[in-house]
């Protein structure tokens, strides 16, 4: 896709409006359902926050023809000692506590308690459905979220996170820069999308989100998904 005005990248404004206009039509998440498909349970009902902006100083090392260089995502490293998804990279959010009013105030709650942003800069754009995880027997939702006023972020909890970080959404676009990844378990193989971000891998359930909106936005470039990375770790999904 070339943004609007042509060859170039959006401005920050343009990507806000094409965030918004996702959540407006929607997401198709049949592919992810068709390969994840629900157990006997519905899954307890969690939440991630899904937060873009032009949140920092340091742009992508690529400069590309989508999205502006100084766009990112936030992303938070789980740490080792936690029970599933340990060690993975993952968007901030957790379980929806009974105290919650719903999937938004969770997200935005766990973030906060994750990585110390300030909750009055974030701007909610919508929810994009739910989604199983079943080997954590949770229901997730996706909420998509635009960071108006950026601020500072860190590792809150060293129980529940080991980094926090803004990740430049080019770079995750550069096809040099995507891997499949493959997961030996159980005799079985499990493959998901993979980007290379700096020293940490993106897979699982965090890169088929990320994978699924950038094609959904238009954004994603043709890469080599033959290339792929093994990982280590105790969830696929």
């Amino acid at each position: 896709m070339v943004a609007s005005g042509g060859r170039g990248a959006a401005g920050p404004s343009a990507v806000r409006a094409q965030l918004a206009a996702l959540v407006e039509r929607g997401v198709s998440w049949d592919a992810y359902r068709s390969r994840v498909p629900l157990g006997r349970h519905a899954g307890r009902p969690a939440a991630v926050l899904v937060l873009f902006g032009a949140l920092d100083a340091f742009p992508a090392q690529r400069t590309g023809d989508v999205v502006p260089a100084d766009l990112d995502v936030l992303l938070v490293g789980r740490a080792s000692t936690l029970t599933h998804h340990s060690g993975q990279i993952a968007f901030p959010g957790g379980r929806i506590d009974p105290t919650d009013s719903g999937p938004v105030a969770a997200a935005v709650r766990e973030a906060v308690e994750e990585t110390g942003l300030r909750a009055d800069g974030v701007e909610v754009l919508g929810t994009l459905g739910e989604l199983p995880v079943p080997v954590s027997n949770h229901l997730v939702t996706p909420v998509l979220a635009w960071w108006a006023t950026p601020s500072p972020v860190d590792v809150v909890d060293v129980g529940e996170s080991a980094t926090v970080f803004r990740a430049p959404v080019a770079d995750l676009l550069d096809p040099e820069l995507r891997r499949t990844a493959t997961l030996r378990r159980g005799g079985l193989v499990h493959r998901t999308p993979a980007f290379l971000v700096g020293t940490h891998v993106v897979w699982g359930f965090t890169a088929i989100v990320l994978d699924v909106l950038f094609g959904e936005l238009g954004w994603t470039e043709p890469w080599d998904q033959t290339r792929t990375i093994d990982v280590a770790g105790s969830d696929p999904t």
